[in-house]
């Protein structure tokens, strides 16, 4: 798919320099809370989760670690209050800006999903993977984990065939009203993709 001089030139530029400022003014942030972590002996801090990237790449994500290590326990009984804070503030996707920082994501696109959906997924649902993917996104504005998987892949959609310098400004001012709202989590209750 042909893309334009934004897409090709000038978002990555922004990328790298969005994700340098806000690591510069969020390291106070970042700081408190690997000592958080290691003030009360919740290890690992990071959590580091195989991605698929643009042309279906795979990458490592990675994120602050909000649940407990053992999976062979529910997800219901690996939760914990510090893990449930950093979901709903977001601060556990701050990481990710490494991975914009190393061209793997963008601040914006649909969000990366696991090596393992890409044997799942049609040529339709694939063209997701033609753009890298980013922290937040489209459907993230618009619905997140509230939406069905078939409404998710056609605002990603809908976006790459729409990427602009005011699609992704829009993006940035829904996301901040998110964020600030402070809206319950729900990615822990979403159902995996299984191709249907």
């Amino acid at each position: 798919m042909k893309r334009g001089g934004y897409s090709a030139i000038v978002k990555p530029a922004l990328d790298r320099l969005g994700a340098l400022v806000l690591l510069a003014c969020s390291g106070w942030l970042l700081l408190i809370i690997c000592l958080v972590f290691l003030a009360s002996g919740n290890y690992p801090v990071f959590f580091y989760a195989q991605r698929m990237g643009r042309n279906q790449a795979p990458f490592r994500m990675i994120k602050f670690r909000t649940l407990h290590t053992d999976q062979a326990r529910p997800v219901s009984m690996r939760r914990s209050g510090w893990g449930d804070f950093l979901r709903l503030t977001n601060f556990d996707e701050l990481p990710q800006l490494w991975n914009v920082l190393r061209g793997e994501m963008s601040i914006i696109g649909p969000r990366p999903l696991p090596v393992e959906y890409g044997r799942l997924m049609d040529a339709n649902q694939h063209l997701r993977h033609t753009v890298k993917p980013g922290i937040t996104g489209w459907a993230q504005v618009n619905g997140r984990h509230a939406i069905s998987w078939e409404e998710k892949f056609e605002l990603d959609r809908w976006y790459i065939q729409n990427i602009s310098f005011t699609t992704d400004l829009k993006i940035i001012i829904k996301t901040i009203i998110l964020l600030l709202s402070l809206k319950e989590d729900r990615s822990l209750a979403e159902k995996e993709f299984t191709g249907q």
